[in-house]
């Protein structure tokens, strides 16, 4: 199973450098493998807010990268949900200072851990904290 954070959704679905390499990568696997959570949605959400601020993209790219992320998300990917013990296990792993996580995403490697997924992310600080914490991780 794969976990894919955010930053993959964001460069798969809104156009970055990498989009073409992670539509590609995506595109290797059975949505069945893929899995998300619901704190990926709302991070998904941000990171669309923050493009529009800093005039990456107009209102009108946003709202067809919102609807397609929205349909990709009901239609095809299988989400994990949020719990308390994942906040806590987050909190475990800021404080490893070594990691250099932020709370985000040690939300995410937490969800991940717990249901035994790989994370895939374009994150280095988060593709190199997973391993010091026991969990996979791998980036497109």
């Amino acid at each position: 199973m794969f976990y894919v954070d955010t930053s993959v959704w964001v460069a798969a679905i809104a156009e970055e450098a990498k989009s073409d390499d992670v539509r590609s990568w995506l595109g290797r696997f059975d949505s069945e493998e893929v899995v998300i959570s619901d704190w990926v949605v709302t991070e998904f959400s941000s990171a669309l807010s923050l493009k529009i601020r800093t005039g990456q993209i107009r209102l009108e790219q946003r709202a067809a990268a919102l609807s397609a992320f929205s349909n990709l998300v009901s239609d095809s990917l299988s989400t994990l949900p949020v719990k308390t013990r994942h906040f806590r296990s987050a909190a475990l792993f800021t404080d490893n200072h070594l990691t250099g996580l932020r709370a985000s995403d040690a939300l995410h490697l937490a969800v991940a851990a717990e249901n035994g997924a790989a994370v895939c992310t374009l994150d280095a600080t988060m593709a190199s904290a997973g391993p010091l914490l026991g969990i996979e991780t791998i980036v497109p």
